[in-house]
């Protein structure tokens, strides 16, 4: 175990009541390089709230979470640094340039290898409200504190600084601390640090805190503490996990068997505290326990806390021995963790199920996800993003990874990668390796380079292809069995790699379902052949185990008996993927579409399961209840996914739909369409997105002459191309489209352009451009069915969820539907048969309550070009999906004013559910 040469100490006077903390500090740290020094950098991470244009504020903002943007200035923290001394002479210092919580200092000697800088620093920090990352003061007062202390960056060769990002990632050397703190009488502190004495007067106690070989340091202070200390011969844990209302004996019991688990992998905890949190757990909970809601009792509130408890104690213990660089090499913590995890409940737990205690219950056994194991769920949640094409390297930096990758599919990867490593060179010899690794480099500088040097050693098997393909790639897996040849005593096995990599996949024989050979096969490039004795086997099965992170098992297997290969099979409702069954799956649907049909009640039919598939389709025969009449929809895609490129996926298909229009009016719509999509494939997080689609709708409707929206021609095709650009992010959303249209007696382009800004002072600008016109219109100028709406489009290609839309009065034809003119007032001309031009704004009044004002310019043949204008309150309930407009003053006069007003109100309402779950994924994805 290394000795630390570096020296934190600071006394620390916390004004609780004022949310502040005066700190005086001084820190040694040894230059262990070979460089000079003449300028060292600091972690400043208290600071990292200051402002809304800090990489933190900037990274809460990227997944969609306002609480900070429009947070109030006292509710932000920050730390004022007053002086910076070396031997009593001042430093020079700054913040870098967009990084406020990095601290640049000239130092006023060069600093030599192996000799130590002796600097001592004044300032004052403000603890934020812990709302928006778990720590700061929090709603009863009490304060969870991390990163609030100033400390030195480190220099392997190299400066590793960086800033806080909500990551929990900051990298700093081990030190020896010593806390001198003054919190106010009727607190209690909780810390991982050995308290060497305390001493208390009338209005403070002041601790003496004391740590060797220490890295960052979490404090909790609290008028009540909600923490228990449960303490063996070496190791006292201290947690305020939820426990469910466990008894005492149980958490006892539960507790020892945990640290009796770390003490056996990783060895003596090289500290006496070892502190787990709720915080620790919130940020980093065990996905799957949660996936129901809490009345719902899937797992005993003991599995719960245990499986909770052991997470969250392997995190913390290789947090605080493992000096990695956190941001930049997670993945090996990563993979440790997920390891003994996955570990764990194949030791102790081997038949829990995914499902937990309900997986037995009746209509729920049937499906095939009740049948998962509860190690199932690691390659599930990782597949989610790589089925979509959504994952990335392991290798990649931290804050470069999606928030799902972040926190789920890349830990979920590394973690059954190893698994699939271990199971490859078998022996356990990646078990011993990475335990030897862990006891060999407790608290000494290490890499994943090191961990790969030492596990390489202890195999003869190649494994580069792990460290490699694996880790430093997002080369997929996907093997299949092509081609077999029986004999009585052998048979002759052609493999396929449907993917360009290395990485071996291991082929089993069965008979029936037992396993009568395993063999590893590696280096396949294209079709690899090999034999092996048949041995009575009646079914050959590529990683049967399920081991290797697959990104396709549904070609794994070959019966040899001479039967179908895929059954047919029939499931209610949508399931895990079966490979083994070629499924249609059955839901009965409820919804609401139209006023016009009303209730529809139908079957689905459909192939989707729980993670994506390339080729989909859905047959939806629904009987509409108020149009007495049999409606539905069918649809077929195939989509091709493309890595490493900006043009990241393509989808054609054809669908079909058959629903009411108006009353006892039907439309059938059938479209084909081919659709590009495009990334910035060098930045996942990036929001930027670009699609072209090509598409043919051919429209057949029934014409009632007495319906105002009929044309001359019912009947109609439009071909239609789109080009879309948008970057949706919270502070600034833009997004424009241009619109072909050619039909057989018209042809028209359009432009849109779209604008949302989040000003600093929480003001909310909306800027809206449309423009339109019709290179080519012979249609009857007394229809404006093909016309450009000033107010309200016809929607002849049946694009949008109206409700209603042949009303001309009446709630329903007071929907607003954000399309072509944009206006909420109906004003007239309502359409243009020539071009159109329109402008719409607003801006916040107050809260969610915006300002809205509409401007345009509508020409139609014959006539010239009339300005229209309106203006009003837009009320946002929730932005894009339910909003209500209130028009003030227009082309009408004041609108407020006249009769009839609540008709001249409009509304918008989204009630589907894809796109209501669009909120959730944009904070994931």
């Amino acid at each position: 175990m290394a000795t630390s040469q570096n020296k934190i100490e600071l006394q620390a006077n916390f004004n609780l009541e004022q949310r502040e903390i005066k700190i005086s500090q001084s820190i040694t740290y040894f230059n262990t390089s070979k460089t000079v020094l003449d300028t060292i950098y600091l972690n400043n991470w208290a600071n990292s709230f200051s402002s809304k244009k800090t990489p933190l504020a900037k990274r809460i903002a990227e997944e969609y979470k306002n609480d900070f943007h429009l947070a109030k200035s006292e509710d932000r923290g920050y730390s004022v640094i007053t002086s910076i001394t070396q031997n009593k002479e001042s430093l020079h210092f700054s913040e870098l340039k967009n990084q406020t919580d990095v601290i640049k200092v000239a130092l006023n000697k060069p600093l030599q290898p192996n000799e130590s800088y002796h600097i001592h620093l004044e300032y004052l920090v403000r603890i934020p409200n812990a709302k928006f990352t778990g720590y700061g003061v929090t709603d009863n007062f009490d304060y969870n504190l991390r990163y609030w202390y100033i400390t030195p960056a480190v220099y392997n060769g190299e400066w590793q600084y960086y800033s806080n990002k909500n990551l929990n990632d900051l990298f700093i050397p081990i030190s020896d601390l010593n806390f001198e703190l003054k919190i106010p009488k009727g607190y209690t502190l909780i810390s991982e640090l050995d308290t060497e004495k305390i001493d208390d007067n009338l209005a403070e106690s002041i601790i003496y805190l004391e740590g060797k070989n220490r890295i960052n340091t979490k404090l909790y202070i609290a008028k009540k503490s909600t923490f228990n200390t449960i303490q063996d011969e070496n190791l006292a844990l201290v947690s305020n996990l939820e426990d469910k209302n466990l008894e005492v004996i149980e958490k006892v019991l539960i507790t020892e068997k945990v640290t009796k688990y770390l003490k056996t992998k990783f060895g003596e905890y090289p500290h006496k505290r070892l502190l787990l949190s709720q915080i620790d757990y919130n940020k980093d909970p065990l996905y799957g326990l949660n996936f129901l809601p809490n009345f719902i009792r899937a797992y005993p509130n003991s599995f719960e806390y245990e499986v909770k408890l052991l997470k969250i104690a392997i995190r913390n213990y290789l947090e605080n021995v493992l000096l990695i660089n956190p941001r930049k090499e997670q993945w090996l913590l990563d993979g440790i963790q997920t390891y003994y995890l996955i570990t764990y409940i194949e030791e102790f737990y081997p038949n829990m199920k995914f499902f937990g205690g309900i997986a037995d219950i009746w209509g729920i056994r049937s499906f095939h996800a009740a049948d998962m194991k509860f190690n199932d769920k690691y390659n599930l949640a990782f597949m989610l993003m790589a089925r979509t094409n959504r994952d990335q390297p392991l290798s990649m930096q931290k804050d470069s990874l999606l928030k799902f990758n972040s926190n789920i599919a890349n830990k979920y990867k590394a973690g059954i990668g190893l698994k699939y490593l271990d199971d490859y060179v078998n022996n356990n010899v990646v078990e011993h390796s990475i335990e030897t690794f862990v006891k060999t480099n407790k608290l000494k500088p290490t890499s994943p380079e090191v961990f790969r040097d030492f596990i390489t050693s202890k195999t003869n098997k190649n494994i580069n292809w792990f460290f490699t393909d694996y880790l430093t790639t997002r080369k997929k897996l996907d093997f299949k069995i092509k081609k077999i040849t029986k004999t009585e005593d052998s048979i002759t096995v052609s493999i396929k790699n449907k993917r360009e990599n290395n990485m071996p996949v291991s082929l089993y024989a069965l008979k029936n379902d037992s396993i009568i050979s395993k063999t590893w096969i590696d280096s396949i490039e294209g079709v690899k052949i090999l034999t092996i004795p048949r041995n009575n086997a009646t079914k050959l099965v590529l990683n049967y185990n399920n081991k290797i992170p697959e990104i396709n098992l549904r070609d794994n297997w070959k019966s040899l008996k001479g039967l179908s290969n895929k059954p047919l099979q029939f499931r209610l409702f949508q399931d895990i993927e079966d490979p083994n069954y070629s499924q249609v799956f059955f839901m009965p649907i409820v919804e609401f579409d139209n006023i016009y049909d009303g209730f529809t009640l139908g079957l689905k039919a459909y192939n989707k399961t729980v993670l994506r598939k390339l080729f989909n389709y859905k047959i939806q025969p629904q009987y509409a209840f108020k149009s007495k009449s049999l409606t539905g929809s069918l649809s077929l895609s195939k989509t091709h996914y493309f890595q490493n490129k900006n043009l990241y996926y393509m989808t054609y298909g054809v669908g079909s739909s058959y629903t009411s229009y108006a009353e006892d009016l039907f439309a059938r719509k059938i479209t084909p369409s081919i659709t590009f999509g495009f990334r910035e494939d060098d930045d996942f997080r990036s929001n930027k997105r670009k699609f072209l689609q090509f598409r043919y709708v051919d429209i057949h409707r029934d014409k009632d002459d007495n319906n105002l929206l009929s044309s001359e021609e019912p009947n109609y095709s439009v071909f239609n191309a789109r080009y879309t650009h948008s970057n949706d992010n919270l502070i600034n959303y833009s997004r424009w489209y241009a619109d072909f249209q050619l039909g057989a007696q018209f042809s028209k382009l359009a432009f849109n352009y779209e604008f949302r800004k989040l000003f600093e002072s929480n003001r909310q600008l909306n800027l809206r451009f449309f423009t339109g016109t019709f290179l080519k219109n012979e249609t009857d100028l007394t229809s404006n069915y093909f016309s450009f709406a000033l107010d309200r489009p016809t929607d002849y290609l049946f694009d949008y969820s109206y409700l209603g839309r042949s009303e001309e009065s009446g709630i329903f034809s007071q929907q607003y539907i954000d399309a072509e003119g944009g206006f909420k007032s109906k004003l007239r001309p309502e359409y243009a048969n020539q071009w159109i031009s329109t402008l719409n704004v607003s801006t916040t009044i107050w809260n969610y309550i915006l300002a809205y004002g509409d401007i345009g310019y509508i020409k139609n043949k014959n006539n010239t070009a009339e300005f229209v204008y309106d203006s009003g309150v837009r009320v946002n309930l929730v932005t894009d999906y339910f909003e209500i407009y209130f028009p003030v003053y227009s082309n009408l006069g004041w609108e407020i004013s006249q009769s009839s007003y609540a008709e001249k109100i409009r509304f918008k309402i989204t009630l589907e559910p894809q796109a209501l779950l669009g909120l959730f994924r944009r904070r994931w994805f």
